[in-house]
């Protein structure tokens, strides 16, 4: 199932997205939050006459570097021995539509094309037989990412925090195999990256595993699990878009910050 987050004449809600291609999608609005049993309401609405918006509120994403082989080495950097984890702020989040804010601290950004798990309940030190259990689903993210600040600074903190730079949706797909699925990155319509998820270093559960041994994930929470080859420049006027096999395509357009 696809569950989007939408609003729709002020209001605020989660939907079932039903039917296929643009023209053709509409929301069957749920009853409730989606992280727990619910209901479907039967009262549709066009997809195209709503606002999708971020398809969770994280209280943190959790995000890991370095977990494809060549993007690794395109950068000049090993594999390093275990995950590299970090954080985006909440601050960070947009969804599918809205614009990537081009910092003015940064003269060189990058697009990263991420799958993102979307955890579904509250957890701690899972073990790797239950990693199932605790996923909601899966969604497209773009990790972007100040290169130069991140050289500059040596930690990634602002470089990979700042407002807008964590792109989700369109929406959370919850009957998925995500091991090997094609992910994508087009700037105005150019492919740059092109990838599989089978390429990457250590699976979903072993990062499940790995950051839950340290912290509690919350319902909503979100793991971006690393990008393929292929990361490049973005500018002012650019349309960048992530495209996953089996969910669908997050597109945002880079603006000046304002």
């Amino acid at each position: 199932m696809r569950i989007a987050r939408f609003s729709i004449d002020g209001n605020v809600a989660f939907g079932a997205v039903e039917g296929d291609g643009p023209d053709g999608l509409v929301l069957d609005i749920i009853k409730g939050i989606p992280y727990s049993e619910f209901e479907l309401s039967g009262t549709k609405v066009p997809l195209n006459k709503v606002r999708l918006l971020p398809p969770v509120l994280p209280n943190k994403v959790v995000a890991i570097g370095r977990n494809y082989a060549e993007h690794a080495a395109e950068l000049g950097h090993e594999v390093p021995d275990v995950p590299v984890a970090f954080f985006k702020p909440t601050t960070s989040v947009i969804g599918s539509g809205d614009a990537i804010e081009y910092p003015s601290f940064s003269d060189e950004v990058h697009h990263e094309a991420e799958l993102a798990v979307v955890i579904g309940r509250m957890c701690r030190e899972v073990p790797r037989e239950r990693v199932k259990d605790v996923v909601f689903g899966y969604t497209c993210a773009n990790d972007v990412t100040a290169r130069d600040a991140q050289k500059r600074e040596k930690q990634w903190a602002r470089a990979k925090g700042f407002d807008t730079s964590c792109p989700l949706g369109p929406w959370v797909e919850t009957d998925l195999d995500p091991g090997d699925l094609a992910i994508q990155a087009t700037v105005n319509g150019e492919q740059r990256q092109l990838g599989r998820t089978s390429d990457m270093i250590r699976s979903i559960e072993d990062l499940v595993v790995h950051i839950t041994e340290a912290m509690t994930l919350l319902p909503g929470d979100v793991i971006l699990t690393g990008t393929p080859a292929g990361v490049g420049p973005l500018h002012v006027g650019d349309e960048v878009a992530v495209t996953i096999e089996g969910i669908g395509t997050l597109t945002n357009k880079v603006i000046k910050r304002g």
